[in-house]
């Protein structure tokens, strides 16, 4: 009973007593930008190509090069990396097991654990498993599609990110 007593009182919170500071106007403002700039050049490459490459985990993706740029979950080779790798496992996933909900919920634990070891973690990839039924019967344009998107978000993060003075990006690329 002790035991279960330890594991609730765990949930209370690691002790901070309130939450983060509000960043500075400025930072929101760049934020934003960079956000809607890049969301805006996803969005014209898709009426271009007329590929389906708008996907709601790239506006996480946002969140990440464009407000907290520093994270290593931002970073050019967990962007990028992360969705290719858990792309790849959705396709293989969804060509040799199917779209039944128990490969859905395998696909994001494999992605995810691949992403750790391979050091490519990036949290809105989690997400594309839960994509790839869409894209059935074979996936293969799920792949293009998380690599075009992963690819021009980065690239606006490049640019718009280091238009600062106070700010670089990437942290690193490999």
């Amino acid at each position: 009973m002790k035991r279960f007593g330890v594991f609730l009182r765990k949930m209370r919170g690691g002790g901070a007593d309130r939450p983060p500071a509000r960043p500075p106007l400025r930072d929101v403002v760049w934020s934003w930008v960079g956000s809607s700039v890049g969301i805006g050049a996803v969005t014209g490459l898709s009426l271009l190509s007329k590929l389906p490459l708008l996907i709601a985990p790239l506006g996480a993706t946002c969140v990440l090069i464009f407000a907290v740029s520093d994270s290593p979950l931002a970073q050019p080779r967990s962007v990028v990396g992360g969705y290719l790798v858990s792309a790849v496992v959705s396709v293989l996933a969804l060509l040799w097991l199917g779209s039944a909900p128990w490969v859905v919920a395998c696909s994001v634990g494999t992605a995810i654990a691949l992403m750790q070891v391979t050091r490519t973690l990036h949290a809105p990839a989690g997400a594309i498993p839960l994509l790839a039924p869409g894209f059935a019967p074979d996936g293969a344009p799920l792949v293009a599609t998380v690599l075009a998107g992963a690819l021009t978000l980065t690239l606006i993060g490049l640019l718009v990110n280091n238009l600062r003075r106070d700010r670089s990006y990437p942290r690193y690329w490999l």
